[in-house]
């Protein structure tokens, strides 16, 4: 009797494996969907070529990316697609930070596991953020900009407000500017999905009315970098460090533009994003969850933190450093790699 059910559950296992081939193959090479969120910044561009090398690397197999391009339709319809093409896991960037609800319900509606980059959403189904801290960008933006600006105007050209990273890098730089530097008159440009022209377009305004601007800080130099120094080289405003006239300018992102901006004197430095490591921490925690892998708050093993940032959502917070001319030639920047 032993040995005939057995045999039974031996039919019964090949049976199985004949029968659902994909199965034991999504095991083996577990298939991923990315949303790019846009190609038109050097930041995001450089990210989709980490991921690739990433997925490569871990095994993953990598289905076509899409490019959202901050239209929440377009990153509904790609993930709908993505599912259909028989996705496992999803990683994206939720930059409208309220809405990306229906794309978590919709990836969990096809048991989808979701690791969201760059940008943390205000509630889950969600494995978990890979991000660094943006209030802290802020912070450290305006620590540059007070400790080498007295009084005087300043600016902060903003990302867009529906997003978590427009929020919280305008409230980190608003917050400290308030309270440690009361000598500078703080004044903000909003933007509408991070775009350069709203950058530009403010700016030329307010140079307009504040002449004698005394320092800038973007959200985002992959879009904003480069319609900042044009309206400013424009004006006759350009002036290299160290030279009267200069408008001190931190930026965030890390890009290899902005290293050679600092390196010519355009700007005085950049928070480095570590679009390297959210390539490859985004993977890691995306092919553990599709393990069936949890993770709690604490310590990692990379020299990050998780934390509990919202009820049912963790954050790996990344480091990312303060990169000015005294170390802008560091190789272990991604911008220089």
């Amino acid at each position: 009797m032993l040995n005939s059910l057995k045999l039974t559950a031996a039919i019964a296992t090949v049976m199985v494996a004949t029968a659902l081939p994909g199965a034991v193959q999504a095991q083996t090479a577990p298939k991923v969907a990315v949303d790019l969120t846009t190609l038109t910044s050097p930041f995001w561009t450089a990210y989709n070529k980490y991921i690739e090398e990433e997925a490569k690397a871990q095994g993953i197999e990598l289905l076509q990316p899409f490019n959202s391009e901050f239209d929440t339709a377009k990153q509904i319809t790609g993930v709908k697609n993505a599912v259909t093409l028989g996705a496992n896991g999803l990683i994206f960037s939720p930059f409208d930070t309220s809405a990306a609800k229906t794309v978590l319900e919709t990836a969990a509606g096809s048991n989808v596991k979701v690791v969201a980059v760059d940008v943390a959403p205000d509630t889950g189904p969600v494995a978990i953020v890979v991000r660094a801290d943006n209030v802290a960008y802020g912070e450290k933006a305006c620590q540059y900009i007070g400790e080498h600006v007295k009084e005087g105007a300043i600016v902060q050209i903003m990302g867009d407000q529906a997003s978590i990273n427009g929020r919280d890098r305008g409230n980190g730089f608003r917050d400290c500017i308030t309270k440690n530097f009361p000598a500078l008159k703080l004044l903000e440009i909003p933007t509408k999905a991070w775009s350069g022209e709203d950058a530009a377009a403010g700016l030329e305004t307010l140079l307009n009315s504040t002449p004698d601007l005394k320092a800038i800080y973007m959200h985002a130099g992959g879009v904003f970098l480069a319609p900042t120094l044009q309206t400013l080289k424009r004006r006759g405003l350009l002036h290299p460090a160290g030279e009267d006239g200069h408008i001190v300018i931190v930026s965030n992102d890390g890009i290899p533009q902005e290293f050679a901006a600092i390196r010519s004197g355009e700007i005085d430095a950049t928070v480095s994003q570590p679009a390297d490591l959210y390539a490859k921490y985004g993977l890691m925690y995306l092919k553990l969850a599709m393990e069936g892998k949890t993770f709690v708050a604490g310590p990692t093993d990379h020299g990050s933190t998780i934390v509990e940032v919202a009820p049912g959502v963790l954050e790996d917070q990344l480091a990312a450093p303060l990169v000015t001319k005294e170390n802008v030639d560091d190789k272990a920047l991604w911008g220089n790699l």
